[in-house]
């Protein structure tokens, strides 16, 4: 696939300026849509945290500017936002984590992409990641996460990339209030965040290191599996030298593993 952004006014890190001034009309306009929207379906999807995140960073319908959004940041978790002019490999994706700082992508998706593009624009990383960077619990893990992926390879780099896919960007949480969103690639689009939270087709499973890294996923339509965690610090046990050691068997997606607790709709039983 070749890559959207600019990458040739970049700095040795992949970093680049947020030059906010060159941001058109129909660039507002876009960030403007989505925002309504996304921020429509918050109440009963999204998780308490990811709303708390998003009211502390006072979005407007304006494209947020990067270095007032870090300012909020860094008082609260220490992490901080770095522009990028879009996807990264993976050495600089995990040292900028390590270091507590998000890379967010500067550019913009046009109009005709409003619900569907294949690389991830400022909306999505913006929106989606950084309100849960101001919650501890979740900013220290991601910390650990990029400070486990900057020595990891082989195996265990495909592993934690399934991880992040199914926490970061695909999370679900099992909260007094129902189930909710956490992972970015929901939070962000309108259909998604609906169909993983009250559809029943998908198959929703119980939180499990081990069977998060064993799955596979396809970034080409709606997930099959979704993984309920009942709290962000269950997220650490996954960074262990064992949890990331290759199992017995890779899970194709929608795939049911022997084992599987399932998260059922509405109210969340466990089941063998």
């Amino acid at each position: 696939m070749e890559l959207r952004g600019d990458y040739g006014s970049m700095r040795p890190d992949y970093t680049v300026d947020q030059d906010w001034s060159a941001y058109s009309a129909a660039d507002h306009e876009t960030w403007r849509l989505l925002l309504r929207r996304q921020m429509r379906l918050l109440p009963g999807h999204a998780c308490a945290a990811f709303a708390d995140g998003v009211a502390a960073l006072g979005l407007t319908d304006r494209i947020p500017r990067f270095d007032e959004a870090s300012a909020i940041l860094e008082r609260a978790t220490g992490w901080r936002i770095v522009a990028v002019p879009g996807l990264l490999p993976d050495a600089q994706f995990f040292e900028h984590l390590a270091g507590r700082r998000f890379p967010v992508t500067v550019w913009m998706r046009r109009r005709d992409e409003i619900d569907y593009l294949v690389e991830p624009d400022l909306f999505h990383d913006f929106f989606g990641h950084v309100p849960l960077l101001l919650d501890p619990v979740f900013a220290d893990f991601l910390h650990a996460y990029g400070t486990r992926g900057r020595v990891a390879a082989g195996a265990a780099l495909r592993r934690l990339a399934r991880l992040y896919w199914y926490t970061v960007e695909f999370g679900l949480l099992a909260t007094p209030a129902g189930l909710k969103a956490f992972g970015a690639g929901l939070l962000s689009s309108r259909s998604e965040l609906v169909h993983a939270v009250t559809d029943p087709r998908p198959l929703r499973v119980r939180f499990d290191a081990r069977r998060v890294m064993s799955t596979d996923y396809r970034i080409d339509r709606f997930q099959e599996t979704y993984f309920v965690l009942d709290g962000f610090d269950e997220l650490y046990a996954t960074l262990s030298e064992d949890a990331t050691q290759p199992g017995d068997l890779d899970y194709a997606p929608g795939e049911r593993a022997p084992g599987d607790a399932l998260a059922t709709l509405p109210a969340l039983a466990s089941v063998a």
